[in-house]
């Protein structure tokens, strides 16, 4: 009876002991994700879409802070409602994407809570680095269980000034706050 009883306590003790969860390593759907921003333009919205090139995620649900994101975006493919808009956007007095092919965000500080998230970090642009917040929001698909891992939609959102980063071209006809609304689907996780 005691032994039956301390191998009933040693058993609930590992079983209660939570094991050291581990980030988890994802994959982004490029084909169902998109960074998507907005200008005003003569008080007009003007939108756009730029492609992702590669995404580096490690996602830690239990210990938000232990997560790492790291983006890179193609501002050459940039599509947008107008096409001189867009070819403008690439020109010399913008991006300038002859010189600065990639954009880049690199996370520094990740604080969450539920599905609900604010991601600081460090975005390059026209090769001037500048910090940058970003709220996030955690999506999982209709039915999903509580706390599932897989499967699932981050919306971001934040803004920049064009300035700052020295992207100063057609000033007198386009805003220089840049709204950023970035939705992107990641897989279920990859193998790390």
């Amino acid at each position: 009876m005691i032994r039956a009883l301390a191998q009933t306590l040693a058993l609930l003790a590992l079983t209660a002991a939570p094991a050291a969860a581990k980030p988890l390593v994802y994959s982004l759907d490029d084909q169902s994700s998109q960074v998507g921003f907005s200008v005003d333009m003569g008080g007009m919205p003007l939108k756009g879409v730029m492609p992702v090139t590669r995404a580096d995620l490690s996602l830690d649900f239990d210990h938000p802070a232990n997560s790492k994101v790291r983006v890179t975006l193609n501002p050459d493919a940039t599509r947008m409602g107008l096409p001189f808009a867009a070819e403008t956007m690439r020109g010399q007095t913008v991006l300038d994407t002859s010189h600065y092919p990639d954009i880049t965000f690199v996370s520094t500080r990740v604080r969450g809570a539920g599905s609900d998230a604010v991601i600081d970090g460090q975005i390059t642009i026209r090769g001037v680095t500048r910090p940058i917040r970003l709220q996030a929001r955690l999506f999982r698909p209709a039915g999903s269980a509580t706390g599932a891992r897989h499967d699932l939609s981050i919306r971001l959102s934040g803004q920049i000034s064009r300035a700052a980063f020295g992207a100063v071209g057609n000033a007198d006809l386009v805003d220089d706050l840049v709204r950023i609304d970035i939705l992107a689907h990641i897989d279920t996780p990859a193998k790390p």
